[in-house]
């Protein structure tokens, strides 16, 4: 296992225009909007970057230039087959633009080459999604919209929601969207619940958020929201006991995984509790099923998993991890480089 300090110690040297390039599959749509012209332009004043994107068709002719590169800037579904010391043996760091780099990233830190992940950039993108859910949700907005449709309910007052004051919002899962959410919630003036087993006191504190058990979430919270992980031990760790605890007029976002969710449970808890609102970004499959029971639930909104980098959102991605590379070639110390010790922790997709 490399230590963190080893890692560190693998910057560049300042100043050095050291060789770069870009790595992805055949016919990806996301290299040229990631890094647009004028993101390609501010990279070259810091690296040589080789001229053609490198592809799996393309990279035997282009070996020799392969084989003098330091720096490789991914996206989603690059071929993590060909990153290997056999095709880029100077290789030291690579700037991965998507999310989780769970995946790939063990083998290429073993062998001392750093990782950075866009996964702090893409939070971004699911926070503010999450955060205008949970301010419409604390209005009642969603049930309102639902209750404005029909004479009688409009004659009779239609629902709201308690409003943007003290409330309690739950967090489940601590990770790189839910560490942006949490202050963006607590300046609507509401309060966060947190769920996750590696909460220390201290983190705690500095994110201003109470540190709770699953089952205080989901009966105490006015919305919960999840963000925990995609891995095997949380399939389905969202299930009927704890949907049918939940408040009166209570919300539950999902913009995490859809396996996370025992969905058939959801689906009866909100038909027997037409007061809930669920709000679906992702589901299981993604997309549902056509005989999904989710589809005919009028209190549960489906979007087709929007929440994360979307259409302009991507230059985001492309500006954090330019401005990682950035603080490599002036030989500062990486700022989101991963580690071998909390790999397992992320999420697998």
């Amino acid at each position: 296992m490399i230590s963190a300090g080893k890692q560190n110690a693998a910057q560049a040297t300042p100043h050095k225009k050291m060789t770069a390039a870009f790595l992805a599959k055949i016919g990806c749509p996301f290299v040229g909007r990631i890094f647009n012209e004028a993101r390609r332009e501010r990279l070259g004043r810091s690296a040589r970057l080789l001229p053609a994107v490198l592809t799996p068709d393309n990279l035997g002719q282009n070996r020799p230039g392969a084989a003098e590169v330091e720096v490789l800037f991914t996206c989603w579904g690059f071929p993590v087959e060909l990153v290997t010391p056999e095709y880029f043996p100077a290789l030291r760091v690579m700037f991965y633009s998507g999310g989780t780099v769970k995946g790939f990233a063990r083998p290429l830190l073993e062998r001392n080459v750093q990782v950075v992940g866009g996964r702090s950039a893409n939070g971004i993108a699911v926070a503010r999604f999450c955060l205008g859910q949970i301010i419409l949700s604390c209005k009642g907005y969603f049930r309102n919209t639902r209750e404005c449709r029909h004479q009688e309910t409009r004659r009779a007052g239609c629902f709201a929601g308690p409003g943007l004051y003290g409330e309690k919002i739950a967090l489940l899962g601590l990770g790189a969207v839910a560490r942006e959410l949490a202050p963006l919630v607590r300046s609507c003036d509401l309060k966060v619940l947190a769920v996750d087993p590696y909460l220390t006191k201290a983190e705690a504190m500095e994110l201003g958020v109470e540190p709770v058990t699953m089952e205080q979430a989901f009966a105490e919270a006015y919305v919960v929201s999840n963000h925990l992980p995609n891995l095997p031990e949380l399939k389905q760790v969202l299930d009927r006991r704890l949907f049918s605890s939940m408040r009166p007029n209570a919300t539950f976002i999902n913009t995490g995984r859809g396996a996370q969710v025992n969905e058939a449970d959801l689906a009866a808890v909100a038909r027997e509790r037409p007061d809930l609102t669920m709000l679906l970004d992702v589901t299981d499959p993604e997309p549902p099923r056509p005989d999904s029971p989710l589809l005919d639930l009028p209190n549960a909104q489906l979007s087709s998993h929007i929440a994360g980098a979307i259409n302009d959102e991507v230059g985001r991605q492309g500006d954090f991890v330019i401005q990682e590379f950035e603080r490599y070639a002036a030989g500062l110390p990486l700022l989101h480089a991963e580690k071998l010790e909390t790999l397992d922790r992320l999420a697998s997709t």
